[in-house]
């Protein structure tokens, strides 16, 4: 028997201003309805093909629960998806503006909704680990660059807000651009670190505190064009060096061809990262 309910859903593009640019994530608002069994949810986002799609549950007109899940699995938390979440309901009055509660597998965040933006609280940031050197050369070597010391001072490491990355510091956007990922052997090394993934940058001074790009092919993401949690353990990262305070800008995607621009800053000793959506498709879905 066909126990399947249907509920509204949509696409929709996170960092962004407008569609087809930023980072974009499956949105399914339950309402008020229990989430469905972790395998429904999975054979969902693995329909909708998107990096995650958050399923959304209200609980009270500013509280709510919300899971999120990739192709192949479910992943703790996903700024990204909630960006595009939360900007969909604003947009279609199912919030109002102000500071939500929200349930997450990694903890409770505050999400707040504007007219101008969604911002929301990373968890505790805190830096795991140096990278060891040894490991370090097989980074940088998985991606086709030449192993260093450092680059300006700054070393690799793992970092978490959330979700667990390796920071990689690279000496220049033509490096960042150039790096071409080994997907076996950076999702073995993610594997054996116990990290999502790997965030790149590039320090920069043209209006953006840095360029970016994110891989995570062991979670089945090869690139990502906007990443919240990685961006926020970025600003967490680089305010240990005394690079970052107030409110910054990183940029990613650019290498996918939809660059995405993601703000963060540190509110209360709370790492928040935040941006605009814009929807590109809704409907229903059957799950």
């Amino acid at each position: 028997m066909d126990r399947s309910s249907s509920f509204p859903a949509a696409i929709v593009d996170a960092f962004a201003d407008k569609p087809y640019s930023g980072n974009p994530a499956g949105m399914v608002f339950l309402g008020f309805e229990p989430f469905p069994d972790e395998a429904v949810c999975i054979r969902t986002a693995a329909e909708l093909r998107f990096s995650e799609t958050a399923f959304v549950r209200k609980i009270t007109e500013t509280e709510f629960a919300v899971r999120y899940f990739t192709p192949v699995c479910e992943a703790a938390l996903c700024g990204h998806a909630t960006v595009a979440s939360f900007g969909y309901l604003r947009d279609k009055k199912l919030v109002g503006f102000g500071d939500m509660l929200v349930h997450t597998k990694s903890g409770d965040i505050r999400v707040t909704v504007s007219k101008d933006g969604i911002m929301l609280d990373m968890a505790e940031a805190k830096t795991v680990s140096l990278v060891e050197k040894r490991v370090s050369d097989e980074l940088y070597s998985a991606f086709g660059l030449p192993p260093r010391e450092s680059v300006n001072g700054l070393v690799p490491k793992i970092v978490s807000v959330g979700l667990t990355d390796i920071m990689l510091p690279v000496a220049s956007i033509d490096e960042l651009d150039s790096a071409k990922q080994d997907e076996t052997k950076i999702a073995e090394l993610s594997r054996r670190l116990g990290v999502t993934g790997v965030h790149m940058f590039a320090i920069t001074d043209d209006g953006y505190a840095a360029h970016c790009r994110n891989f995570a092919p062991l979670y089945g993401i090869p690139e990502e064009c906007a990443t919240g949690t990685s961006n926020g353990a970025l600003y967490h990262y680089l305010s240990e060096y005394d690079l970052v305070s107030g409110e910054v800008r990183f940029i990613q995607g650019e290498a996918m061809g939809r660059p995405s621009v993601i703000s963060v800053r540190s509110e209360n000793g709370r790492v928040r990262v935040g941006g605009n959506s814009a929807a590109v498709m809704e409907g229903t879905i059957k799950v």
